[in-house]
């Protein structure tokens, strides 16, 4: 990447408002992964006592050479920590499908919904296949993208790429779910996307009217200028 495209990075990936909470996957070295809920770009973590008490069970896949390892997650104070770590060439997908419904006011009319989030973690960007309701999966090429919502493509979508430090840059899918981001910094790279399926259905008894998914990509990027220093970690919020 050349000065001028560096330059025009910075300025068109300025710090974008916050986004609505979500979860992704935090891989450290020799560590387990672990699952978070809050803002990465906000370098918030929720914790329990509190908003990560909402979660009912969080679920994971490690998919590598070898095929497919299912396993439940292990909650902890600030996340759900995995069984499994991803080596390179594997990548892991979670989520909570489970979330307690809630119900909210649209005009007069109370609204019944369920947040479904889900989470990636990508060791590369050899190309891989949908897993998740709403996923977003590399295509073979750094830094390029496709967004499948129940296998099909995803066109005209929002999404958000963001670090840890607040940077963030948004994009738009093309017509065939296509969407391309270039990396300035070294370091981890959360993207975020989300959609709003207002199709009713039922879900153990329970009625709802629409369906809030909300899906995240974790990545490293081991080239690029020094990573801008996150902030200090927000505070979680107060148990109620």
């Amino acid at each position: 990447m050349n000065k001028l495209s560096l330059a025009i990075v910075a300025v068109l990936g300025s710090v974008l408002p916050a986004q609505a909470h979500q979860i992704w996957i935090e891989q450290a070295d020799g560590q387990k992964p672990v699952v978070r809920f809050g803002e990465f770009g906000e370098n918030l973590r929720e914790a329990s006592p509190g908003l990560l008490d909402k979660f009912s069970k969080v679920t994971a896949t490690l998919v590598s050479g070898k095929g497919e390892q299912k396993a439940d997650a292990s909650k902890t104070a600030d996340g759900f920590t995995l069984p499994f770590a991803a080596a390179t060439g594997d990548s892991i997908v979670a989520e909570d499908a489970n979330y307690p419904l809630y119900t909210w006011k649209q005009q007069d009319k109370e609204v019944r919904s369920w947040f479904y989030p889900a989470a990636r973690l990508i060791t590369g960007f050899s190309a891989q296949q949908p897993k998740l309701v709403l996923d977003l999966v590399p295509t073979g090429q750094p830094g390029l993208f496709k967004l499948v919502f129940k296998d099909q493509p995803k066109p005209k979508t929002k999404v958000t790429l963001t670090t840890q430090s607040g940077w963030a840059k948004e994009a738009h899918t093309d017509a065939d779910g296509l969407v391309s981001f270039e990396m300035p910094w070294k370091g981890t790279y959360v993207a975020e996307v989300s959609h709003n399926d207002r199709t009713p259905g039922e879900r153990a008894g329970e009625k709802y009217d629409a369906v809030s998914y909300a899906t995240t990509v974790t990545f490293l990027q081991a080239e690029g200028l020094p990573p801008i220093p996150a902030g200090p970690a927000a505070k979680p919020a107060a148990p109620k």
